[in-house]
């Protein structure tokens, strides 16, 4: 497949992008590298090779679920600049 310059233009219009046109040959070439290169990638024979989401094997990397202690309502709130009952006293955003 080709790119064609008019196609760099819908692309951009579509992606809300300004292409300046002394650019346009540029980005035309640079669109058709990608996708020469996907076309050698679709080439490539993958018969065998079983899929992996992650190129490095990666065995459980969560830490154990343990409760730990809070932080106290008064401790929470010792460096709060306005303080309403037991939360944070914010401005008012709603009318």
């Amino acid at each position: 497949m080709k790119v064609s310059a008019e196609d760099v233009r819908y692309i951009a219009q579509l992606s809300r992008l300004t292409v300046p046109d002394s650019e346009m040959e540029k980005f035309t070439q640079q669109f058709n590298e990608i996708l020469n290169y996907a076309d050698i990638l679709q080439k490539i024979d993958m018969e065998g090779i079983e899929a992996t989401p992650y190129v490095l094997h990666i065995s459980n990397s969560f830490r154990e679920d343990v409760a730990k202690p809070g932080v106290s309502c008064e401790e929470a709130l010792k460096n709060a600049p306005a303080v309403h009952g037991d939360g944070f006293k914010v401005p008012r955003v709603i009318k």
